[in-house]
C-alpha cells in the first residue's frame, strides 16, 4: 500500500470513529427504549446543536492560517480574504520601515476564499491565491460539535490544490496538483478559550516544477477572548512539520482581532506572506522574516 492510501485509509477511520451513534428522543441504537436521563441529554444537545449560533469563543474559519471547527448552517455562506504585506519587519532599521510604511509599500500576497454549507455540517470551500496563482478546492466535515457527551469538536478536511490557476493555462507543463487530508480538533474553555490541535498530510510539497514529495505537520492554534463580554481577541499559531519534505521555518503567527457583528477583522504577523493553502502551510515559513498583514471574514447567515 503507497503512503498517500495508508493516509486515506487511516483518515476514513477516524472520522468513521468520530461521527456519532444516531440517538432519537425514544429508542437508542439498539432499539430498546431509552432512560430519561439519556433523552434530557438528547434534548439539551438538539438545544444547542445550532449550527448559526455565535460561539464567542470561535469566531472565525480560520486561527490565523490554520482551520478552526467552526460550523457553517445549511445554504449559508462565508467570505474569507487574506492580505499579507511583503515587507520584512525584520530587515533594516526603523527609519527604513516607516519609509515603506512597514511593509505595506512593497506589494502583498492576497487569498480570496469562499465557503458554501452545501448539507447539514458540509463546507465547500474554494480558495484562490496570487503566489503561484493557486486555487485549492476542499470539503469539511463537521463530525462532532463539543457538548455534554463530547469533549472536543472534531472535523476532517480532504482538499486539492492546483498551481496556474488549477492547470486550466498550464499547455504543455505537468499537472502541479496537491492533495491534502487533515482533521482539525478543538476545545473551548468557558466561551473564553479556544484551543486547536490540526494534523495534515500534504502531497506534491516540492518546489521543482513537478512538486514531488510529501510533507506532515501538526498546526497548534489558540484564541483567548479578552474579557467575559469582550468582541476583541488574541490569537497565535505554529505549524511544526514532524516528516517528509521540509523546507525554511515552521509556519507561525499571532494576531489581535475584533469581531464586529458578521465581520470579523485580524491584523496578523507571520514569518511567511504564502501561507493561506495547505501546501503552503506544508512548506513553512521564510527563516528571519515577519511580516504585517490582515484578515477579513464576512459571515452570510
Amino acid at each position: 500500500m503507497t503512503q498517500s492510501a495508508s493516509v486515506c485509509v487511516v483518515f476514513a477511520a477516524l472520522l468513521a470513529l468520530a461521527v456519532p451513534s444516531v440517538v432519537d428522543g425514544q429508542t437508542n441504537s439498539s432499539g430498546a427504549a431509552a432512560s430519561p436521563a439519556s433523552t434530557a441529554i438528547t434534548a439539551a444537545q438538539t438545544a444547542t446543536d445550532d449550527d448559526a449560533a455565535l460561539d464567542p469563543a470561535e469566531p472565525d474559519y480560520v486561527v490565523i492560517n490554520l482551520p478552526t471547527t467552526l460550523r457553517l448552517p445549511v445554504h449559508a455562506s462565508n467570505f474569507h480574504l487574506t492580505h499579507r504585506f511583503e515587507g520584512n519587519l525584520r530587515d533594516g532599521s526603523f527609519t527604513d520601515q516607516l519609509s515603506n510604511f512597514f511593509g505595506v509599500d512593497v506589494g502583498a500576497a492576497i487569498g480570496l476564499e469562499y465557503r458554501f454549507g452545501l448539507v447539514r455540517h458540509l463546507q465547500a470551500v474554494v480558495q484562490r491565491a496570487n503566489r503561484g496563482r493557486a486555487i485549492q478546492f476542499s470539503a469539511k466535515y463537521d463530525a462532532w460539535h463539543q457538548d455534554a457527551t463530547h469533549p472536543v469538536s472534531i472535523s476532517g478536511i480532504a482538499s486539492i490544490e492546483g498551481d496556474n490557476n488549477f492547470g486550466a493555462n498550464s499547455g504543455t507543463a505537468p499537472k502541479n496538483y496537491a492533495p491534502a487530508l487533515g482533521l482539525i480538533l478543538s476545545r473551548t474553555v468557558a466561551g473564553q478559550l479556544a484551543l486547536y490541535a490540526t494534523p495534515f498530510w500534504v502531497g506534491k510539497t516540492g518546489v521543482n516544477v513537478d512538486a514531488d514529495g510529501n510533507t506532515g505537520f501538526v498546526g497548534l492554534g489558540a484564541r483567548l477572548r479578552l474579557g467575559s463580554s469582550s468582541s476583541t481577541y488574541l490569537s497565535g499559531e505554529v505549524s511544526p512539520r514532524i516528516g517528509g519534505f521540509v523546507i525554511g521555518d515552521p509556519e507561525y503567527g499571532f494576531a489581535i482581532e475584533k469581531r464586529v457583528g458578521a465581520h470579523v477583522f485580524a491584523l496578523t504577523f507571520t514569518n511567511g506572506t504564502s501561507n493561506t493553502t495547505y501546501r503552503q502551510l506544508a512548506r513553512g515559513g521564510s527563516p528571519g522574516h515577519l511580516h504585517l498583514g490582515f484578515n477579513l471574514t464576512r459571515k452570510f447567515f
